[in-house]
C-alpha cells in the first residue's frame, strides 16, 4: 500500500494521529513532576539530566529505529516505542535511588527514538505526495495535542492520587497506543523477519544524503526551542510572571492553530516557500523575545514563535519525506529526528551557558536563538531552489 488514493482521512491515518496523541501524552504526562521526585531521591543537583538523557538515547537509537522501519517493517517499530514507554511507566515507582532513575530516563529515551519514526514512515507510505503538508500537519496537531494535554493530566492524577497512579496511568496510556496500531496493516513491501544483524550499523545508514537541506534547515530552526526550553521560566521570573507555563500557553495555542492550514498552503505553494517565511517569522519571534519588557511582549512573542513553529515543523516532515527514497524512508525520518534532537540538545546546552544565571545575558541568548533561525533563512533563500 503505498498511497494510491487521494482521501487521507481513513481508518488508518485516523489510528496514527490517535497512537500519535496517546503516545506524546504518555511520557509527556510525567514530566512536570520529575524534577520533585529526583530531588525526593536525593538527586536536586542532576535534574539538567531529566531531560538531556532522554533526548540522548532517542537520538542514539534513530540509525537502528530507521533501519528496522525500512527492514522489518513501519508497525513494529512502533510497536516497540510504545512497549518501552508501557515498562518504564511501571519501573518508575520501583527505582529507589538516583543512579537507578537516571538509567531508567536514558532507556525511557529510546521509546522517542523508535515510535515517530515509524509513525511518519507509514504516513509517507499511505499519502501522495500533493496531501503531504496536510496529512503531517495533522499529525503534529494530535501529538501536539498530547504534549500540551499530558503534563496536566499527569499533574491532574498525581495531586488527586499520588506519583505512582499517574506512573501507571502513564503505562495505560502507552498501552493505549500500542493496542490502536498493533493490527494495523504494515505498508512496508515485503519485509523480513528480525535478526540480531539487523542491528549493525554501518556510516552510511546513519545519514540520509537525500534529506540533508531538510535536516539541516530543521537543525537551525529547532534550535531556539532547546533555547525556549531552558531559559524562558527563568526570563518569565524575571519578568514579574508567577505562572512560568503562560509563554508555552500561548506558544501551543498559536501553533495549533496554523498547523493544518500551513501544510495544507505548503501542498499548494511549495515547501521552500513556506519554510522561507516560517524562518523569518522565527527571527522576529526570538528577535521580540530580546527585547521583551513585560507581560504582554513576552506572550505576543510566544504567539509569533507558535505561528513560525506551526509552519515550520509540518512543512519539514513534508519535504523530509518528498525527498526520501522509497525503500529508505526510515532511514530518511530518522536522520531528520537526528537533527531535531542535537538542535534542541545544542540549543538548551548553549543557552544555558550563555545565560549563565544572569539576567542581564537575556537578551544574547534570544538573539543567538535568531541567529540560528537566520542561518535556516538564509540557507533556504541562497541554496535552496523553490519547487
Amino acid at each position: 500500500m503505498t498511497g494510491e488514493t487521494t482521501r487521507i482521512y481513513n481508518l488508518q491515518f485516523g489510528l496514527l494521529c490517535l497512537s500519535s496523541f496517546l503516545f506524546f501524552a504518555s511520557f509527556n504526562m510525567i514530566i512536570p513532576e520529575l524534577p520533585d521526585y529526583l530531588t525526593s531521591l536525593g538527586g536536586a543537583e542532576y535534574k539538567g539530566l531529566i531531560i538531556s538523557l532522554f533526548t540522548l538515547t532517542a537520538g542514539l537509537s534513530r540509525p537502528f529505529s530507521g533501519k528496522l522501519a525500512d527492514e522489518i517493517g513501519r508497525v513494529p517499530v512502533m510497536v516497540v516505542g510504545g512497549a518501552v514507554c508501557l515498562a518504564c511507566g511501571f519501573m518508575y515507582p520501583l527505582t529507589g535511588s538516583v543512579a537507578a532513575f537516571l538509567l531508567l530516563r536514558f532507556i525511557h529515551g529510546f521509546s522517542t527514538g523508535f515510535t515517530p519514526t515509524g509513525i511518519a514512515a507509514y504516513v509517507a507510505d499511505i499519502i501522495p505526495m500533493h496531501r503531504r503538508g496536510e496529512a503531517t500537519g495533522l499529525l503534529g496537531l494530535a501529538g501536539s495535542l498530547g504534549m500540551a494535554a499530558g503534563p496536566a493530566l499527569g499533574g491532574a492524577i498525581a495531586n488527586q492520587f499520588s506519583l505512582d497512579v499517574m506512573f501507571y496511568a502513564s503505562s495505560g496510556m502507552a498501552f493505549l497506543a500500542v493496542a490502536v496500531v498493533v493490527r494495523m496493516p504494515e505498508t512496508l513491501v515485503g519485509p523480513q523477519r528480525f535478526n540480531l544483524r539487523l542491528l549493525q550499523i554501518s556510516r552510511k545508514e546513519i545519514f540520509e544524503p537525500r534529506v540533508f537541506s531538510p535536516s539541516l534547515v530543521m537543525f537551525f530552526s529547532i534550535f531556539s526551542f532547546g533555547v525556549i526550553l531552558t531559559v524562558v521560566p527563568d526570563f518569565s521570573q524575571h519578568l514579574g510572571i508567577k505562572n512560568k507555563g503562560l509563554f508555552f500557553t500561548s506558544f501551543t495555542l498559536s501553533s495549533l492553530a496554523v498547523r493544518f492550514l500551513a501544510g495544507r498552503i505548503s501542498d499548494k505553494y511549495g515547501r521552500i516557500t513556506i519554510l522561507k517565511i516560517s524562518s523569518a517569522v522565527l527571527v522576529l519571534a526570538l528577535v521580540w523575545l530580546g527585547l521583551a519588557k513585560n507581560t504582554f511582549d513576552l506572550l505576543t512573542a510566544a504567539a509569533i514563535f507558535g505561528v513560525a513553529s506551526g509552519m515550520n515543523s509540518p512543512t519539514i516532515f513534508a519535504w523530509t519525506i518528498d525527498l526520501s527514497h522509497e525503500a529508505h524512508r526510515g532511514r530518511a525520518m530518522a536522520t531528520m529526528y537526528i537533527a531535531l534532537e542535537a538542535g534542541i540538545g545544542i540549543g538548551a546546552l548553549a543557552s544555558g551557558w550563555i545565560y549563565n544565571n544572569q539576567a542581564e545575558n537575556f537578551p544574547f541568548v534570544f538573539f543567538t536563538g535568531s541567529a540560528t533561525a537566520l542561518l535556516a533563512f538564509l540557507y533556504l533563500m541562497l541554496f535552496v531552489k523553490s519547487k
